[in-house]
This record gives C-alpha cells, sequence and structure tokens, in this order.
C-alpha cells in the first residue's frame, strides 16, 4: 500500500514518470541480475524520497554523512558496515541468506572485526592469547541435520577482551582473543576463551552520532564470534550469547536470536577444570552444540 501523500495528479505522474525513466536506464545492461538490483534500488530509493517528502538540506545532510562515514573507514574501522547493522540491513541480508532448515544453527551479522590468518589452537587449546578477561571453557559438537558428526570442520572464534576492545583496536600489532582450530572424527571442538563482556560499537563517528540522535545505545549484548565452515555444507557465520545479560533486547546491531542464547555457568575458584587446567580465580563454562545446514541449502 502505497504511503505517498496526496500532492496532486500532475506532481504525482511527474514523480513516477522520473523513477521509471531511470529503471530503463538498465534495460541494456548485459547481466540480469545487475539490472534486477539497480531497478529494485532505484524504485525503492525514489519511493522513500517521495514519502518522507525529502528536503534538499536533508539530501545534503545524508551526503556530507556519508562522506564521512568514508572518510573515517580505513583498514581496521568499516563505518559504512557499522552503519549497515545498526539500521538492521544486515541482519536482514542474513535472513535472506540463510533461510530456516531442519534444526540448523541460526546465523547472525558478520560484525566488522573478524581477521584472515587467525592463529591454529589444539582442541582445548587456549584463543585468548593473553587478552584480559574471565576464562571461559566452550565445548560442543558440530553435526549435520541427521545428527551425524562432522569432522574436521573449521571453527573460527573470536571476541573482546573483558574492557570491550578487539586486537585490532589495540595499540600495538598482537593478536589476542581469536584463534581458529578443526572438530575431531566425532565432530567434538573445545577450547579455552573468555567470558563475554557488553561493549559498545565505535560510537566517534557519525553512526554514533546517529543513535545518539535517535536515543539509542551503541551497546551490544555479551557475545562471542563463530564462523563455522567445511566442504559440503552451508557456511555458519553466527554468535552465542550470554544468558540474562540486560542488553539481549536491545542489542545496538539487532543479532540476538533466542537459540542463540546461552547459558555461560559460572566455576568458584578452585573448581577443577574438564582439562585439568590450573585456573586461579573464578572462570565460566558453555556448551554450544553446532549444526551445520547441506550447502544445497545455500539460497539460489
Amino acid at each position: 500500500m502505497s504511503t505517498i501523500p496526496d500532492i496532486g495528479e500532475e506532481q504525482r505522474q511527474r514523480e513516477e514518470e522520473l523513477t521509471e525513466r531511470v529503471i530503463r536506464s538498465f534495460d541494456s545492461c548485459a547481466d540480469p541480475r545487475l539490472r534486477r538490483v539497480l531497478a529494485g534500488l532505484v524504485r525503492h530509493l525514489h519511493a522513500f524520497i517521495r514519502d518522507v517528502r525529502l528536503t534538499e538540506e536533508e539530501w545534503n545532510r545524508a551526503i556530507a554523512f556519508l562522506r564521512e562515514a568514508g572518510d573515517i573507514t580505513d583498514d581496521h574501522r568499516q563505518e559504512f558496515i557499522l552503519l549497515s547493522d545498526v539500521l538492521g540491513a544486515s541482519m536482514q541480508t542474513v535472513a535472506v541468506n540463510n533461510e530456516a532448515y531442519a534444526d540448523a544453527t541460526e546465523a547472525t551479522v558478520f560484525g566488522p572485526f573478524f581477521v584472515e590468518g587467525s592463529p591454529e589452537i589444539a582442541i582445548g587449546g587456549d584463543m585468548s592469547f593473553g587478552a584480559t578477561g574471565e576464562p571461559c571453557w566452550v565445548e560442543g559438537t558440530v553435526t549435520d541435520t541427521d545428527g551425524n558428526p562432522v569432522p574436521g570442520a573449521l571453527i573460527e572464534v573470536w571476541e573482546a577482551d573483558e574492557d570491550g576492545l578487539y586486537d585490532v583496536q589495540y595499540d600495538d600489532e598482537r593478536t589476542a582473543a581469536r584463534a581458529h582450530l578443526f572438530s575431531d572424527d566425532a565432530g567434538r571442538y573445545a577450547f579455552w576463551g573468555i567470558t563475554p563482556t557488553p561493549y559498545p560499537i565505535p560510537y566517534d563517528g557519525p553512526v554514533g552520532r546517529m543513535l545518539d540522535a535517535v536515543g539509542r545505545s551503541p551497546y551490544r549484548a555479551s557475545h562471542l564470534h563463530f564462523l563455522v565452515d567445511r566442504a559440503g555444507y552451508r557456511r555458519l557465520v553466527t554468535h552465542i550469547f550470554v544468558a540474562g545479560d540486560e542488553l539481549l533486547d536491545s542489542d545496538s546491531v539487532f543479532g540476538v536470536k533466542e537459540s542463540l542464547v546461552k547459558e555461560f555457568e559460572p566455576q568458584p575458584a578452585g573448581t577443577p577444570t574438564p582439562d585439568g587446567r590450573d585456573v586461579s580465580g573464578a572462570w565460566s563454562r558453555v556448551r554450544f552444540d553446532i549444526v551445520l545446514a547441506p550447502e544445497a541449502a545455500l539460497r539460489r
């Protein structure tokens, strides 16, 4: 149902004719997918402009906003991903490209802090590499939707330290709180990480000012990132979240899904660890069983 206000028939025809003229300009595009994407973009963009009756001043402010987002983006910070995240566009894209399949683990946003080439650890290894935070034992299995183990699955994990910083935000070049490992022949995996804590997305730029202007918090609910990949299966990008976190209902990038909220069970100081590691102080443990959809479940 159109939300275009009553602007008079002559004005309406003038605006609609412009939209159709722009869409027709793509008729000679040899790539049908590109033609469809651009035509859809123009149709929805023009509908938005007409719906809100965008002023020229607002248009200029939007251009300045985008320019500033580009200026602040560098090899370690992607302001356009932040913008996509806080507008829910990232999660909507995830939803479209990860259709529900049996009991496969749900996907969520990738985020801007993944780094290729993380160090490999053995099962039971420590991915914190000195990052500050309470130790956390993470374990589970990787299976297919029929319950069969998936051996040799690549499991990339990364998270922020207890101060809410990822290693790419440190002043030095060290790697911390990120690693990869592989599931064993029974599909099992385990590693030591850090009990997740809340942190804000970078909010000293245009996206942060936009959130402040509309009264939204930049904070993300506590979470631990996973990327799981194995030939023959749909690649999974997801997080797990901490049950009881008060930010679960207001995650700034809309990434929380109920199925991904897990109990991080607190363990008092002196509690024996699963692998016999000597931990001074309290620690936590969590189980996350991962179910991969077949590659055939990819959206066509």
